[in-house]
């Protein structure tokens, strides 16, 4: 969110607006000035913002410009079945929280769900049922994506599967940052750092 929209509101003022793919949310300044601070309100979304940069190409475009032709740098099989990936939104919601760089496609065949991750840089990742509830991970680049989001999805479930309006946002002059139930949380997803942003 840009600092201005913050600057430009009185203390107590709210400001809804959109937050990634898949939400809004509703903030309100403090009486100091210095932060913003709400919940997601629900999963609907506003026009794009014409000023931010494009996001990465989703579908199989934009994950075949980052893959690449060259061999996979890791592949192992993971116990899990991909299902919820495609059809829990609370689950799409909660990985876009903890790995928000990830574009996430999902498709079927005869074997299951598949999947296949890119970050619209470098990184890669391939999803691929084995039909035994099974699937097998490749994955390539500069980070393994795949593992993140599975990271992700297991800490998702220890937590006990929150749902979007279980988390919130907090907007500062230096950074931004999501929180699950509370603003004090000591969960926490960074979402921007102004010198990191300064440096790219």
């Amino acid at each position: 969110m840009p600092w201005t929209w913050v600057e430009a509101t009185a203390p107590g003022g709210r400001i809804v607006c959109p937050w990634g793919r898949l939400v809004h949310l509703a903030l309100t300044v403090a009486a100091d000035g210095l932060s913003a601070s709400g919940w997601v309100q629900g999963m609907a979304q506003f026009m794009a913002d014409r000023t931010a940069p494009a996001p990465p190409t989703a579908g199989r475009a934009g994950y075949n410009a980052v893959r690449g032709d060259g061999p996979a740098a890791s592949e192992h099989r993971i116990d899990r079945d991909l299902a919820p990936i495609e059809g829990d939104w609370n689950l799409r919601f909660a990985l876009r929280v903890a790995v928000p760089d990830a574009m996430i496609t999902t498709g079927r065949d005869e074997e299951g769900i598949n999947a296949r991750i890119h970050d619209g840089r470098s990184s890669w990742a391939s999803f691929s049922a084995v039909g035994d509830g099974t699937t097998v991970l490749h994955q390539g680049g500069g980070r393994r994506i795949g593992d993140e989001l599975m990271t992700a999805w297991t800490a998702w479930e220890d937590l006990d599967r929150p749902e979007p309006w279980d988390f919130g946002v907090t907007v500062t002059p230096e950074r931004q940052w999501a929180w699950l139930h509370t603003p004090d949380s000591e969960l926490r997803w960074p979402i921007y750092e102004a010198a990191a942003a300064a440096s790219r």
